[in-house]
């Protein structure tokens, strides 16, 4: 498989949105009800909230995309952390990382994580903090493969459904 990544701009939210919705159905559809993953979608991944990330100088979006084409598989945003744990100065957050499963084990997961490290040191950022689903050990393997340590937990809530979820960090 070949891709590209750039980061995102303008324009862009339609194609991140429908990789969100893709991505979310395709890693939750077994383990969550449908009108939970609707819902969480429906609000989370809407192409207004890609708009709004896109639109504050403060968040990093990057976009992957397959070659040729250029139909978009992946992506990330690091932005203002959001947890319930002491956030410090130099901390942002890893808020998405998502791939569709055919660009899994291609290596484009690698360099989605290292170009988010590294936009997170250009931005002056010295620790990456992320959260993930407890029952996603795929995703868990992925981040202890990166470095990143459990420090902490939250409740979050998809749909109706809450969920407690581990908090990980590593430095930059």
């Amino acid at each position: 498989m070949t891709w590209r990544m750039r980061r995102a701009g303008p324009g862009d939210a339609p194609a991140l949105s429908l990789v969100a919705f893709a991505t979310f159905l395709e890693t939750y559809a077994t383990v969550l009800t449908g009108a939970d993953i609707v819902a969480h979608c429906t609000t989370k991944n809407s192409i207004a909230t890609f708009d709004a990330w896109l639109d504050d100088p403060a968040t990093i979006v990057t976009i992957a995309e397959y070659e040729p084409g250029h139909a978009p598989i992946g992506y990330t945003v690091l932005t203002a952390p959001d947890f319930p744990i002491p956030i410090g100065p130099g901390d942002i957050e890893l808020r998405r990382i998502y791939l569709m499963n055919e660009a899994q084990g291609t290596g484009l997961g690698a360099a989605l994580m290292t170009q988010a490290l590294e936009d997170a040191a250009d931005a002056g950022r010295n620790r990456v903090l992320l959260g993930v689903w407890e029952g996603n050990m795929r995703a868990r393997a992925f981040y202890d493969r990166h470095g990143y340590a459990v420090i902490g937990a939250r409740q979050f809530t998809v749909g109706t459904t809450l969920h407690e979820d581990p908090v990980y960090a590593r430095s930059v």
